[in-house]
């Protein structure tokens, strides 16, 4: 390769290591307040899954068109993946886990939650029934309550049978893995057995047991889905930092390498130039 080219590999290849090295700071100080956002909600959610488990214990047999089973026609899927890409396998490895679950179930539909969910499933021709974006940066209540609102009405009208959500779990920074969890409809048996596990608690419930169910249920679907929403949302920068972490990486030895083939051709190229003065001299003696 010739000196003017190699050097020119150099100066692109260092250019998209700086962009990398970018990347990768700001994906990880959002990193940190991502990961203080998703600690902070667990305990509302541990509250709104107790008050439930409460009410089921107490009812037993519960009338709930959330609890209620069904037969099943139409499975419907949440899928939260990240508006953006560069994160590795986030986005491609939670798509195929819906997309198994889908194949299981008759006339498969998603609700998706980013672009790059709507762009898979788009490509293969599986009905969106509705679809998010650019919520995978900052996700707020007020956006998993529209998608929870939405995915609530799918239900209620029978325009699905039952919901499943596809997000990533985290792990530790530098391991996720994708989940799908049935969202609707929702189990009174997990609810027993947490009432099980959790202390007696003597609460009067105003004005009675299923009103308040009736009230409870859809905020704790939207607390589901805000949950997932932020921890897919660590995940995706988890991911994100690490593979521009591997990225700088694979540049800065790419850089080495091609340091090392452009000394070699320089002192080729000196070494040529040297030899062609000494035999030039000789063919004037």
């Amino acid at each position: 390769m010739p000196l003017l080219d190699i050097k020119r590999r150099i100066k692109s290849v260092n250019s998209t290591m700086q962009v990398t090295k970018a990347m990768n700071l700001v994906a990880s100080s959002k990193l940190t307040r991502a990961k203080d956002n998703f600690n902070d909600i667990k305990p509302f959610f541990e509250s709104t899954k107790n008050v439930i488990a409460n009410v089921v214990r107490r009812v037993g047999t519960v009338n709930n068109p959330f609890l209620n089973e069904r037969e099943i026609k139409r499975t419907a899927v949440v899928v939260i993946t990240g508006d953006r890409g560069l994160c590795g396998g986030y986005n491609a490895a939670v798509c195929k886990c819906a997309l198994n679950t889908l194949e299981e179930g008759e006339e498969p539909a998603v609700v998706t939650v980013g672009t790059k969910g709507r762009d898979f499933f788009k490509h293969r021709n599986i009905p969106i029934l509705s679809s998010y974006r650019e919520m995978s940066d900052r996700p707020s209540y007020t956006d998993a309550k529209s998608v929870g609102e939405k995915v609530a009405e799918l239900f209620l009208k029978g325009e699905v049978d039952e919901v499943y959500l596809a997000y990533t779990k985290f792990i530790s920074t530098i391991s996720n893995t994708p989940e799908i969890i049935k969202l609707l409809p929702l189990d009174p048996d997990d609810f027993k057995t947490e009432a099980d596990e959790g202390p007696e608690t003597l609460t009067i419930y105003e004005p009675g047991e299923e009103e308040v169910l009736e009230y409870i249920v859809p905020r704790y679907i939207n607390t589901v889905l805000y949950g997932a929403m932020v921890e897919s949302s660590v995940c995706e920068l988890s991911s994100r930092m690490t593979a521009m972490d591997a990225a700088t990486d694979n540049a800065a030895e790419m850089i080495d390498t091609l340091n090392i083939q452009y000394n070699r051709a320089r002192q080729g190229a000196i070494t040529q130039e040297i030899t062609e003065i000494v035999s030039g001299s000789n063919a004037l003696e």
